[in-house]
């Protein structure tokens, strides 16, 4: 194995201390193959090339590796926290990986708890009243911040159970300071109504703590504050306030008992089943807040059976951890990167303590990870372990599914590729509104699924409204004229799609055709989908420009489920992309905002007038001086920024 390798490699490795660190390996086109950490670089490092490892997956990589660097750190958390840090942002190719596909929510009180008191007599201050809202993003510190959450859903539904308990305002800055009477929020006892001065700033205030105690999850405590308070009105004979204070307690207890929050110790906890089968695997992340279970989120990590291969031959002078731990650890080393850790953990199998002491180290706090929890620990992880097993059936099914229905397009259509889970196939689509505004969409298909984060819009112009067939022309022309170059070059690596599919018939075949003609492409690669009789669901016909006759699946194939799949996807990406123009047309666009002098009223004042943006830039000077509310100078002011 050493001899297929650069000899400045190899004295790379010879030369590696023995101390703690961190190492990345890339083939000859500069991508990361793996990152590891070791206790010992040098005999880490050494261990892969000293070996000869045949054809298993290690000796696939390893016949690969063509650079490395390495970092030296102080202590094995140090390289634990590295590790992962560098994983999340090179994405190799042989580690366990966790892509985060969004930011977790939070629930938001505006302000940072200050009091800030103005007389009843004047308009209120929305910085009195604090606000409750959602909030995805970026913490600041000019605001509070609890979560996070496992999903929108549950920060709404917390927003719902304080606007009921302590009725805490959610409307915006803008709404706030324009109230003259209170909104239905208030009719229907979901608000205090502080925009009209309904409730002092004293009294809000203490509904704001009030609520704040309630998430932190202090709930016991809460509620004998609130009966100290209810007696203490009632021995004042302050009857109508100790019977609101009465009313809150009761809907504070109605939630309570609604939401089966545990009144125990735990407050905040994450709960992580994890579940391996078939080589994929799944944790199952269950989060409580403030002692509410609010719900649990499953995230499905890549690359498990290469990097499990990979620490088998790393860990062969120990005993090797099941690949549930290993999976279960990196999660936790990548997902808290960036959000915060609660101080308890429960774990469905036992993780290693370096990694909880990284963690802890980490946070600034200690956290703790049990992984044989008792009472009601015991119920939240069988909870997220049914969520798990139920999770990962449900991913292999439909990765069955959507396996066979590749290999069946593959099969009908003659496909032929390397390997069947790179089968590439990109799909176009035209979309307008009586010709003005056309896009056209690409959505693109590989391993097995789509790949949203490679689609792409294109505006067309230039073009007759409404001629889809130069339409189409001009994004295959966009999309494929670089390509062609790159394939043509002495070096070029370039390829195209195994299948280009075109939403049409014959005539946009034929300017696919002539396309690809001209830039001297093969024609077997593009397919049409042609609607059936009545347009009808499952009659499509499949039309090829290379001359080969029109080919109808069946109803019920599979090929044409995944042919239906792609090119539905296509429409909806084209659809949205042009409503969206559409509505920034029809609202005004960004140029008549932006123009000085222009408010919403004289704004809404001109486009109901023209019917719209593009009348409004061909009217006349004179024109714009005839709507109500535009002078002669401001009309030429709006002419000459339109122009």
């Amino acid at each position: 194995m050493t001899a297929a390798h650069d000899e400045s490699l190899l004295a790379q490795v010879a030369a590696l201390p023995a101390l703690p660190g961190v190492y990345r390996y890339f083939d000859a086109q500069g991508h990361v193959l793996y990152v590891g950490k070791a206790k010992q670089l040098k005999k880490r490092v050494s261990s892969y090339f000293q070996k000869d490892h045949g054809g298993t997956r290690i000796g696939h990589m390893v016949s690969k590796i063509a650079r490395m660097e390495t970092t030296v750190v102080r202590s094995e958390a140090e390289a634990l926290l590295l590790e992962n840090n560098l994983i999340k942002t090179l994405n190799p190719r042989f580690n366990i990986l966790f892509r985060d596909d969004k930011t977790y929510p939070y629930l938001k009180l505006t302000g940072n708890g200050t009091l800030y008191l103005k007389a009843l007599d004047g308009a209120p201050e929305a910085q009195t009243f604090p606000r409750v809202a959602y909030y995805r993003g970026s913490v600041e510190k000019k605001h509070r911040y609890f979560g996070p959450f496992p999903s929108a859903w549950a920060v709404k539904e917390s927003i719902q159970l304080l606007q009921k308990v302590f009725r805490l305002r959610t409307c915006e800055e803008t709404v706030f300071a324009n109230r003259t009477r209170p909104c239905l929020l208030y009719q229907i006892k979901r608000c205090s109504g502080p925009c009209v001065n309904l409730i002092s700033p004293e009294a809000y205030a203490d509904d704001v703590k009030h609520a704040e105690r309630f998430l932190k999850g202090e709930t016991q405590a809460l509620l004998q504050e609130m009966e100290s308070r209810m007696m203490a009105h009632a021995e004042r004979l302050e009857f109508e306030l100790a019977a609101e204070v009465r009313n809150q307690m009761s809907a504070l207890s109605k939630v309570l008992h609604q939401q089966s929050v545990d009144t125990g110790t735990d407050t905040d906890v994450d709960i992580l089943a994890v579940r391996v089968q078939g080589g994929r695997a799944c944790v199952n992340l269950a989060m409580v807040r403030g002692g509410r279970h609010l719900g649990d989120r499953a995230y499905f990590p890549a690359h498990v059976e290469d990097a499990h291969a990979l620490q088998l031959v790393e860990e062969e002078d120990q005993v090797a951890r099941p690949v549930e731990v290993q999976v279960l650890e990196a999660f936790l080393a990548q997902h808290y990167i960036g959000i915060p850790v609660p101080a308890a953990l429960i774990t469905s199998v036992g993780v290693d303590k370096a990694l909880v002491n990284a963690l802890s180290q980490q946070a600034g706090y200690k956290v703790s990870a049990v992984h044989n929890p008792r009472e009601q620990r015991r119920v939240w992880l069988e909870m997220s372990e049914k969520n798990a097993d139920i999770q990962l059936a449900r991913l292999l099914a439909e990765e069955g599914s959507q396996q066979a229905r590749t290999r069946a397009l593959a099969d009908a259509l003659d496909l032929a590729p390397d390997d069947l889970d790179a089968l590439h196939i990109e799909c176009f689509d035209i979309s307008h509104t009586a010709g003005e505004n056309t896009q056209a969409s690409c959505v693109v298909f590989r391993q097995h699924k789509m790949q949203s984060s490679e689609y792409r819009r294109y505006n067309i112009e230039g073009i007759t409204p409404g001629d889809d067939y130069a339409a189409m022309r001009q994004v295959l022309m966009r999309r494929y004229g670089k390509l062609a170059e790159a394939m043509r070059s002495a070096e070029g690596t370039a390829r195209l799609p195994d299948l280009v599919l075109i939403d049409g018939g014959k005539g946009q075949v034929s300017m696919a055709r002539e396309v690809f003609t001209l830039l001297g492409l093969d024609l077997s690669h593009i397919v049409g989908v042609e609607k059936g009789e009545g347009r009808k669901v499952g009659l499509e016909e499949l039309v090829f420009a290379d001359g080969r006759d029109k080919v109808y699946l069946g109803k019920d194939s599979a090929a044409l489920m995944l042919v239906a799949q792609i090119r539905d996807e296509a429409h909806r990406f084209a659809i949205t992309g042009m409503r969206a123009q559409r509505a920034k047309v029809r609202v005004g666009g960004s140029k008549i905002e932006e123009i000085p002098g222009i408010g919403p009223r004289k704004r809404a004042r001109l486009l109901q007038r023209f019917g719209g943006v593009r009348g409004v830039e061909a009217a006349s000077v004179e024109d714009l001086a005839g709507v109500d509310g535009i002078s002669h100078e401001l009309a030429e002011t709006i002419y000459n920024a339109l122009h």
